[in-house]
């Protein structure tokens, strides 16, 4: 058991609860006997007191009385001990990984979040990467179940403030690539329109709505034609300005050229027949991103296709490097 301590508030750490800056750093200690530690002025706040709800600033100092030692050496939780594939899956998966961010290649089909019918999920997983201070890596941002690529988490709270501010403030930029069916009317263009969620049998559904329309929200995106086979399918660069759900599923629909392989809003005439040898899975994937790194500068990072749209790749005679080329 060690003696009092004087702990400064680090600046990722400004505008935590107390309480919650006492599960980081001392995840042994229960609720109810920090509560005793506080309510008898054994812990305070630039020699103040405090309650578990306060907010704390960077600079403060944290007077923490002796503490057993059990109660603050991070430990494994019985689920990370369990989930040893989860983390071993997790790093299969990295792309990139600094002091600050983890960004992940996710396969299509893995939820980013639990949800009704959902036993596995990368939230879920990150419980195994929990830091010596007891951190949880922080989702920053969403990709549909069935869409794959490029995921950022962010490894600290401040971290995690700053990438969800890039992402709210629209300071990233994204790219998707897609194969649609048919071709686009224009070789690039901007779609844009107003969307409504509303819920189904299969989960939520959104569809174009009016402009006013109540629930609606304004969705705008950005696309460009890389390569197509025939007029049968084409390969799409897709970039979502804003970040509405499903936005560039429905913007595809939305113009005649549903993804390939969406369950939800791909419909072909009768005379249109799935190419042979082309899985009947979504095929949409986070290719690249930019986005300010919390220490300064920027971050990028691009994912590899996943196996069903690297085949389609393949058997169209597509070329990865075409976008690269085309961008220049």
């Amino acid at each position: 058991m060690a003696g009092v301590e004087q702990i400064t508030v680090k600046a990722d750490e400004d505008g935590m609860r107390l309480d919650r800056w006492f599960k980081a750093h001392y995840p042994g200690l229960g609720f109810g006997a920090l509560q005793k530690l506080l309510r008898t002025g054994q812990v305070r706040l630039d020699g103040g007191r405090a309650k578990a709800e306060t907010r704390i600033a960077a600079g403060q100092t944290v007077r923490v009385p002796p503490i057993d030692s059990g109660a603050s050496t991070p430990h494994l939780t019985a689920g990370t001990i369990r989930n040893q594939s989860d983390e071993d899956a997790l790093r299969r998966m990295l792309i990139h990984e600094d002091d600050k961010v983890f960004v992940f290649n996710k396969p299509s089909g893995l939820a980013v979040q639990g949800g009704s019918g959902v036993a596995r999920h990368v939230d879920g997983m990150l419980e195994t990467l929990i830091n010596r201070k007891g951190e949880k890596p922080r989702l920053v941002h969403r990709l549909d179940r069935d869409t794959s690529g490029v995921l950022v988490v962010a490894r600290t709270r401040g971290a995690a403030v700053k990438l969800t501010a890039a992402f709210r403030e629209r300071t990233t930029t994204k790219l998707y690539w897609a194969l649609v069916k048919g071709v686009p009317k224009k070789r690039e263009d901007k779609i844009s329109s107003w969307l409504v969620k509303e819920p189904s049998p299969d989960g939520d559904r959104v569809r174009v709505a009016r402009h006013g329309e109540e629930g609606a929200d304004h969705a705008v995106s950005y696309y460009r034609v890389i390569e197509t086979a025939g007029q049968a399918l084409s390969w799409l660069e897709m970039e979502p300005h804003t970040g509405r759900t499903h936005q560039l599923r429905v913007h595809a629909a939305e113009m005649g050229c549903p993804i390939i392989g969406d369950p939800k809003y791909f419909v072909a005439d009768t005379n249109w027949t799935f190419p042979g040898g082309i899985q009947n899975r979504l095929h949409l994937h986070a290719r690249y991103i930019s986005i300010p790194h919390p220490d300064g500068g920027r971050l990028e990072a691009t994912a590899p296709l996943p196996p069903h749209m690297a085949q389609s790749w393949n058997l169209l005679g597509f070329d990865e490097t075409a976008a690269e080329r085309d961008a220049q």
